[in-house]
């Protein structure tokens, strides 16, 4: 690639053109949020039980005191010898955010299909800290359309995004939010799959400033080039 090269002026002049787009980004993105804080909510009825490191818990349990609770779906199949490539792109994100989080409410979390013993050897393999449990022999990932049944992939389409599509994955991506009351009842607020999940990825977005961009294009799918970072 070979931009155009310019003078200093007519440089600035382009870049502030790009700042007026920009700053209109802005106003539409929080638009959208503000439009994300005021969805309703959803009554959570199943008492879904996951798998920790000190033992068996809820899903009330695992907002652990706050009011927030931020699910990533990270995908770690119960027969996967290793998770997925592009989940751990973005886990690599992860480390070190929770205690942040926690300061404005919110607990975070990976939730995968995997029993424990498979996550924890993953997450040690990878030198991750942030939290991650098992949701093996729970609905909560299919509930949440992050998990699909053997008759959704024989049938060749699943519920995913919102949508039935041809699917042919027993795993997938994506986040979902959840609310606790005083009283302790729990609510679905937000869940979002896809590309949804790109703004949790601080990578991706600092890719977006470079001349190259993600320089995916030309590649068979988006995310051909990538690998485990141990695997590079």
């Amino acid at each position: 690639m070979h931009n155009q090269v310019v003078s200093r002026e007519d440089w600035l002049k382009a870049r502030l053109e790009l700042l007026a787009a920009e700053k209109e980004h802005t106003r539409q993105r929080d638009a959208l949020t503000k439009r994300r804080m005021a969805m309703p909510w959803v009554r959570v009825a199943k008492d879904y039980r996951f798998r920790t490191p000190a033992g068996e818990t809820s899903l009330s349990d695992l907002f652990d005191g706050r009011s927030q609770l931020l699910v990533y779906h990270f995908m770690l199949g119960p027969d996967w010898e290793e998770g997925c490539k592009s989940c751990s792109f973005w886990a690599d994100n992860f480390n070190g955010i929770d205690i942040h989080l926690n300061h404005r409410d919110v607990t975070f979390v990976a939730i995968s299909r995997a029993p424990l013993e498979k996550i924890e050897a993953y997450r040690r393999r990878m030198g991750w800290s942030f939290p991650w449990v098992s949701s093996h022999g729970s609905d909560f990932n299919f509930d949440y359309q992050a998990s699909f049944t053997p008759e959704e992939l024989a049938k060749g389409e699943a519920y995913y995004n919102f949508a039935v599509r041809p699917h042919s994955m027993s795993e997938m991506v994506g986040v979902s939010v959840f609310y606790r009351s005083g009283a302790g009842e729990v609510f679905h607020t937000y869940s979002c799959y896809s590309r949804g999940v790109e703004m949790v990825n601080g990578a991706y977005h600092f890719l977006d400033l470079v001349p190259k961009g993600r320089d995916e294009d030309g590649l068979s799918y988006g995310m051909e080039w990538l690998r485990r970072r141990d695997q590079y």
